[in-house]
C-alpha cells in the first residue's frame, strides 16, 4: 500500500549512525528512505540503497499487484524520474522495461536510487474496487504537514534476486506528525522513524499513517488494539469511536478463543473529503497485525460506528485466513506474475461469514437481524453467476469472465461458509461448527507453513466428514447452484416474507433525488414513479428541495439528508421548503414511510431448536 522521498549532508550523517544496528539476518540489508519533509508538487522522494550486487543488471520494481487484492493496480505509475548512481555520485543506465519495473545496468557499481512518488487519491474518480482507480484503502494519500498514508507497497519496491532480504526503512517526518503502525520504532527522536523488517513481503504488510496525533488504545485479552484517526475536520476523532470499537473488537477476540497470538493490531482510519480531489473507494484492506480502512468524513459518528463494526470485523477475521491459514501462492507471493489461489470461498467467503456469525454469537445483532443479512446475501448471489465453478473464479480472478464475479466471494462465499458451518453442526450434533475446523487448518498449517491448492478439499475432509467433502466438490469445485433453504432447514430455518421499512431517498441502488451541478441544488428526479413519502406530501419530480425542517441542503451535506432520513418516524411531523417552477412554497405535513416485501428467514422448526442455538450460539 504506498509512497516517498530523499535527503542528503547532515542526514547522511544520521543515515549512517543509524547502520550500526545489528542485522537479524545474514542477508544484507536494504535501506529505505522516505522524506516527508521535503515535499514537492505533492510527490515524496525515496531513496533506496541497495545490498552487494553481483550481477552486470539488476531489476528494480514495484509491485502490480499486492496481497488482500484482486486487480491489477500497476503501481510503478505512480514513480517519477527514477534514477540510479554508483558511488561516485554519476547516473547509471536505467532502462524503464515495462510499467512496473527498471533494469539497471552496471549494477555491481549501483550504489543508491531515487525517485519520486505520485499518491493515488487525489486522482480517483470514484471508479476503485473494480473500476480503473487503485481502491483506495491500498493506495496513498500525500498532504504535506497534514497526512500521509504510507502503504508500503505504493512507495518502496525490490529487487528481482533480493525478495528474501531484510527492509530498514527511514521516515523524515515534521515533529507535528506522528506514525500510527504497528510496526516498532526503533529510533527514539520525533523527527525520523525507522523500521525493521525480515523480508519485502513483511514491508508490505506494515502501513504508516502520518498526522496530526490521534490516536486511542486499549487492551483485549493480552492484545494491545490502536485506534488512529485522520479526519479533515476535525468531525470525527479517535475518542469517539474508540468504546463501539472496543466492544465489537473485544467480542471478536472472545468468539475465537485462542486461535489468533497477534500482540498488537492497528486500525487506521482516513476520512475522505468527498468535495474534494480525495479518496473514492471506500472500504478496508487487511494485514496481519492492521486495516486500513477509508470512509467519508460526511458520515455521521453513529452511522460510522456501524460500518467499522462491519468493514473491521471482516478485515480482523482474516488474521484467521488468508494470514495464517493460506496456499503456497500466497505464502510465494510473486508481485508481478501472480499465481492466484482456487480458494477465496475460504479466505474471503468464510471470512465474510464470520463477520456476520460472531455478531449474533456474542449478542451484537438479533437472530432477525442475522437471518435478514442472510436472506440479502442469498439475494445479491442471484444476480451474479451461480453456474461458475467457484475455484476456477478463484484461480483465475483476474482475468474476464472471472473477474466480473469477484464480489460474490463476499455472497455466495459466506454462504458456502455457512453450509459447511450447518453440514459440520448437523454431523456433530451441535458439537462442532466450521470455526473448530478453522482452528484445526491453523494447527495443520500455519503463518509459515501454506498447503498445497489441490490438497486443501481433501485435507478438510479429513478433518470433518465426508458430507463435506462432498459438498466441496459438488457447489465449490463444481457448478451446481447451491440450495441454500436446504441447508437452512437442517437446523429449522426457513423462508418468510415480511413489510420493512425501505430508504426514503433509494429505490434499491436508484435514487429518488439527485444534484444540479450547476447550482448544488438537490433536486427530485422527474418520469419516475415516487414513493409514498413523496406522494403524500404531494412532491413532483423536478421539485428542488431547499430545506426540511428548517434544516437547508444541498450537495455539500446530501449525506446528512441520507443520514437524517434514517431517523424518521411514521407520521413525524415534516416540514419542506421547496422550489417548484421557479417558485418557492413551503410543505408541511407528516412522514409516511415506504415500505416493501423482502425475502428473509425465520426459526420455525421448533424440533430443530437444539441445532439451531449450537450454530448460533455454540
Amino acid at each position: 500500500m504506498k509512497n516517498f522521498f530523499f535527503i542528503l549532508t547532515a542526514t547522511s550523517l544520521l543515515w549512517s549512525c543509524k547502520s550500526v544496528i545489528v542485522s537479524k539476518s545474514s542477508k544484507e540489508e536494504i535501506q529505505v528512505q522516505i522524506n516527508l519533509k521535503d515535499i514537492k508538487d505533492d510527490k515524496v522522494m525515496v531513496t533506496i540503497t541497495p545490498p552487494r550486487i553481483g550481477t552486470d543488471e539488476i531489476i528494480y520494481s514495484l509491485p502490480k499487484i499486492v496481497p488482500g487484492t484482486y486487480s491489477i493496480d500497476n503501481f510503478g505509475q505512480f514513480i517519477d524520474d527514477l534514477k540510479a548512481y554508483d558511488k561516485k555520485g554519476n547516473l547509471l543506465t536505467t532502462i524503464k522495461i515495462d510499467e512496473n519495473s527498471w533494469s539497471i545496468k552496471n549494477a555491481k557499481t549501483l550504489a543508491k536510487i531515487t525517485y519520486w512518488v505520485n499518491d493515488t487519491f487525489d486522482i480517483e474518480k470514484g471508479t476503485g474496487f473494480g473500476g480503473d482507480d487503485v481502491f483506495s484503502p491500498t493506495g496513498s494519500n500525500i498532504i504535506a504537514d497534514e497526512n500521509i498514508l504510507l502503504n508500503m507497497h505504493c512507495f518502496v519496491g525490490y529487487f528481482n534476486n533480493s525478495m528474501e532480504n531484510p527492509y530498514k526503512v527511514q521516515v523524515l517526518h515534521p515533529a507535528n506528525l506522528w506514525g500510527a503502525t504497528s510496526m516498532t520504532d526503533i529510533d527514539p527522536s520525533n523527527t525520523n522513524d525507522l523500521f525493521y523488517t525480515s523480508k519485502y513481503a513483511e514491508l508490505v504488510e506494515n502501513p504508516v499513517m502520518y498526522s496530526k496525533p490521534d490516536f486511542t488504545t486499549f487492551t483485549v485479552d493480552g492484545m494491545e488494539i490502536q485506534i488512529s484517526v485522520y479526519s479533515p475536520t476535525g468531525k470525527i476523532t479517535a475518542e469517539s469511536i474508540t468504546s463501539g470499537m472496543k466492544t465489537t473488537m473485544t467480542a471478536q477476540k472472545k468468539f475465537l478463543g485462542n486461535i489468533n497470538t497477534t500482540k498488537k493490531y492497528s486500525v487506521l482510519l482516513y476520512l475522505s473529503d468527498i468535495k474534494k480531489n480525495d479518496a473514492r473507494g471506500f472500504g478496508a484492506l487487511e494485514h496481519p497485525t492492521s486495516t486500513t480502512v477509508v470512509f467519508p468524513e460526511a458520515m455521521s459518528t453513529e452511522e460510522l460506528t456501524e460500518q467499522m463494526k462491519d468493514v473491521v470485523s471482516h478485515e480482523f477475521f482474516h488474521i484467521v485466513t488468508p494470514l495464517t491459514i493460506h496456499s503456497k501462492e500466497i505464502q510465494y507471493f510473486d508481485y508481478n506474475n501472480p499465481k492466484m489461489s482456487q480458494h477465496l470461498w475460504m479466505y474471503e467467503g468464510v471470512t465474510e461469514y464470520f463477520a456476520n456469525l460472531f455478531q449474533i454469537n456474542q449478542g451484537l445483532i438479533t437472530e432477525e437481524e442475522f437471518y435478514s443479512r442472510i436472506a440479502e446475501k442469498v439475494g445479491h448471489a442471484k444476480t451474479l453467476n451461480d453456474t461458475i465453478s467457484f475455484t476456477t473464479m478463484s484461480a483465475n480472478v483476474l482475468q474476464s469472465p472471472y473477474k466480473e464475479q469477484y464480489l460474490n466471494v463476499y455472497e455466495k462465499g459466506a454462504l458456502i461458509g455457512m453450509c459447511i458451518d450447518i453440514i459440520i453442526r448437523d454431523k456433530s450434533d451441535g458439537e462442532r461448527g466450521i470455526l473448530d475446523l478453522m482452528k484445526k487448518l491453523s494447527h495443520e498449517y500455519g503463518i509459515t507453513k501454506p498447503f498445497n491448492d489441490n490438497e486443501l478439499f481433501d485435507k478438510i475432509t479429513k478433518l470433518t466428514y465426508p458430507e463435506v467433502g462432498e459438498f466441496l466438490k459438488t457447489y465449490v469445485s463444481g457448478t451446481t447452484s447451491i440450495s441454500y433453504d436446504t441447508y437452512l432447514s437442517k437446523v429449522g430455518v426457513l423462508q418468510s416474507t415480511e413489510k420493512k421499512a425501505a430508504p426514503i431517498f433509494l429505490k434499491g441502488q436508484s435514487p429518488y433525488i439527485n444534484i444540479i451541478p450547476q447550482t448544488k441544488e438537490v433536486i427530485i428526479l422527474p418520469k419516475i414513479e415516487l414513493n409514498a413519502f413523496f406522494t403524500e406530501l404531494g412532491l413532483k419530480g423536478e421539485d428542488i428541495i431547499i430545506s426540511i425542517n428548517a434544516i437547508s441542503y444541498n450537495l455539500d451535506n446530501i449525506y446528512d439528508l441520507l443520514n437524517e432520513s434514517q431517523n424518521w418516524k411514521e407520521n413525524d411531523t415534516i416540514t419542506l421548503k421547496i422550489k417548484r417552477s421557479g417558485k418557492e412554497q413551503i410543505i408541511k405535513g407528516k412522514v409516511k414511510l415506504p415500505y416493501e416485501d423482502i425475502e428473509t428467514y425465520k426459526a420455525t422448526d421448533i424440533t430443530k431448536e437444539n441445532l439451531k442455538n449450537a450454530w448460533l450460539k455454540g
